[in-house]
């Protein structure tokens, strides 16, 4: 490709919304051009490395069996009436009505269409398992779409659904896809980690998320290096403590606290390490307050404690509530004399001599133990986050914890949709019953923007060879001006093209230094300079995008080099 004959439009400096290192870049070098709130054009470099990761995900999905069809992306609203989801799904849905005022939705996702092709196709256990994917536009109304096409409105998703006479066929495929998606993302070029994770609005009874590993990334990972475990924080478990609780050494003490507050505060007042407080929220639930604690140094995980069924629909309770319910306001509050549902973090169990609040203002408790000074939880569960040093639960090793940039998802559905929408079939006895689901979905916009994250420095992109726009840029020095210039780059661009390299011969009438900054900026991963001074000692530099500096090559051997850097990556 020729740079006069193709469209390179980049940016000294990126638009102030731009937030992310990866929304910055796109915009500078010109991948994307902002059309409206979370609502991006793909320009021709950004479209050349979106069609680059379809193709690498159309390939392994292929290669797993799945099949590709091309649903519609609106879709008409019976459909998720049947599953309930219409209601259920939020604001995210963007609803619409045609001309006869019929009520649609621009696809946010397609658990509804697909399962409503297979009833009408499928009736015969003889006729399973079938996984269908498509690649298509989403539209999901972020309430603040931001981080460019991290985070749009609309975006390129892959999403594929299989059917399956019982849930061992399941199973099958979903270790099938779990293995075809660690594939995709390693010929796409990228760190990842597979973990474990909650199934969400999606539902069904078990899930991975996979992420690619960046500093910038909205999830913590907590994973054990000694071990495959590995979990969105969300989710993730610790082994318990299994240390039995020691025995109190002091009387119960009220301690004066003026105006300390926070466990951290009372912690620095009282000269004690932080994990020797305990933290008491309030919580409401079915028009009653329980009360959650906490060690000082731990966070709530919210997902955790609607997981416990009389808190699935709980809330953090109001100052009027607490006050009620205690006679003091938030800060002071503690689980001593409390006449309510106490829930206990698993390692608050096993605590002895620890601090609280007094339910008092401006006092705390110290040296208070369970069975002398209060009651036994009611309820002891895993209610809070894991943090790096937590023993992993498979006993092989302690947990660390990463960010991560969700990319990919895959669900055991079962027969949640199934059942809703009567996709049925006749199994080997003639017995009707309801087909068991997955789901598995990849984003693929979202890939593009995640690689940058990964792949980035001053100078710009460093895109991954199997995803890169071009593989090669040529620079010329003079090619204007010097024929033995032009000759040169001319016979290397034919050869190199030929050899289906994917060139880019920057032959724009532009000074070196805006030529080498806009291919910099463009990740292109191997760059060589053509100029008469080095032609005239038969050499030719090259240079590397993760490379500090250039070596020269002899002109005779640039085509081998350079095929051997390619075949290396």
């Amino acid at each position: 490709m020729r740079a006069s004959q193709f469209f390179i439009s980049t940016l000294k400096e990126a638009p102030s919304e731009a937030e992310l290192v990866s929304h910055k870049l796109m915009l500078r070098a010109g991948l994307i051009k902002r059309l409206g709130s979370g609502l991006y054009t793909w320009m021709p470099p950004g479209l050349r490395i979106l069609r680059k990761i379809e193709d690498i995900v159309r390939d392994e999905m292929n290669r797993s069996g799945a099949i590709e069809l091309l649903m519609p992306t609106v879709l008409p609203a019976e459909l998720w009436k049947e599953t309930g989801r219409w209601d259920v799904f939020g604001p995210q849905m963007l609803k619409i009505k045609d001309r006869h005022q019929h009520d649609y939705c621009f696809g946010p996702t397609h658990e509804e269409v697909i399962t409503d092709i297979i009833r009408r196709e499928i009736k015969s256990y003889r006729q399973l398992p079938l996984n269908f994917y498509q690649i298509q536009a989403k539209f999901r109304d972020e309430i603040r779409p931001r981080f460019g096409v991290m985070r749009a409105r609309e975006f390129l998703m892959k999403d594929a659904y299989s059917f399956h006479p019982d849930e061992a066929s399941l199973q099958q495929t979903y270790q099938l896809m779990y293995e075809t998606y660690s594939r995709i993302f390693a010929r796409l070029g990228l760190k990842f980690r597979a973990v474990a994770a909650d199934t969400g609005a999606i539902g069904g009874s078990g899930s991975h998320e996979f992420h690619v590993l960046a500093d910038s990334g909205e999830d913590a990972i907590a994973f054990c290096p000694a071990s495959d475990y590995a979990a969105n924080v969300e989710l993730a478990r610790s082994l318990p403590d299994s240390k039995p609780r020691e025995m109190p050494v002091g009387a119960i003490q009220k301690i004066a606290t003026p105006g300390k507050k926070t466990c951290v505060e009372v912690a620095e007042f009282l000269g004690i390490p932080l994990k020797r407080t305990i933290k008491t929220l309030a919580v409401k639930a079915n028009d009653r307050v329980c009360f959650l604690l906490l060690r000082g140094d731990h966070q709530l995980n919210e997902l955790k404690v609607r997981k416990i069924p009389f808190l699935s629909e709980f809330q953090m309770a109001t100052e009027e509530d607490i006050l009620q319910a205690t006679g003091t306001i938030p800060g002071y509050i503690g689980p001593v004399g409390l006449d309510a549902c106490i829930v206990a973090d698993e390692t608050v169990a096993t605590m002895s001599d620890f601090v609280c609040g007094a339910n008092e203002a401006e006092f705390h408790l110290m040296h208070v133990n369970f069975g002398r000074d209060l009651k036994i939880p009611d309820h002891v569960c895993d209610i809070r986050n894991v943090v790096a040093g937590d023993l992993s639960p498979d006993g092989k090793g302690a947990l660390e914890i990463c960010r991560g940039i969700e990319v990919g998802h895959i669900f055991q559905l079962r027969t949640k949709y199934s059942t809703a929408m009567k996709a049925s079939f006749l199994d080997e006895n003639g017995q009707t019953r309801p087909m068991e689901m997955g789901c598995y979905g990849i984003g693929i916009s979202r890939i593009a923007a995640a690689a940058i994250e990964q792949n980035h420095d001053e100078r710009g992109i460093i895109f991954p060879l199997a995803i890169a726009p071009f593989h090669l840029a040529i620079v010329p020095i003079g090619l204007h001006k010097s024929a033995l210039v032009k000759e040169t780059v001319e016979k290397l661009y034919r050869q190199f093209s030929e050899a289906r390299i994917e060139v880019l011969l920057d032959d724009r009438d532009e000074r070196p230094g805006v030529m080498f900054a806009d291919m910099e900026l463009l990740g292109i991963p191997h760059r060589i300079v053509v100029g008469e001074r080095g032609l005239k000692q038969s050499v030719i530099e090259y240079q590397g995008r993760r490379e500090q500096i250039s070596q020269t090559v002899p002109i005779d051997q640039i085509f081998t080099f350079i095929d051997s850097k390619l075949c290396a990556n």
